[in-house]
């Protein structure tokens, strides 16, 4: 990454090296970053992260938008619903224990 540039992470928290981060974050590797999401969640308040300028940290909220919330909701009682009745065959983790 060129030195101007900021890390913008919104996706899952694993995706970036924290530590590796703080480091170029620190000494100029990149000029700055925006988090939502964090290895560790929520972010320890004693984080490198938190206390540096050029770091924007929010705490695990990029999906909170009235449209996302009312999707999610939506498909929620969606799936409840199809579950209940047995018709359920979407956004299934561990479909064993539908048997």
């Amino acid at each position: 990454m060129k030195k101007s540039a900021i890390l913008i992470n919104a996706s899952r928290g694993a995706i970036v090296d924290e530590a590796a981060l703080i480091e170029a974050l620190g000494n100029g590797t990149i000029h700055g970053a925006g988090l939502d999401v964090f290895e560790q969640e929520p972010l320890h308040a004693d984080s490198p992260l938190l206390k540096m300028a050029n770091v924007v940290a929010l705490p695990h909220i990029g999906s909170a938008t009235h449209e996302t919330r009312h999707a999610m909701a939506r498909n929620a009682a969606e799936s409840l619903v199809a579950a209940l009745a047995g018709t359920l065959t979407t956004n299934i983790v561990n479909r064993d224990v539908l048997r």
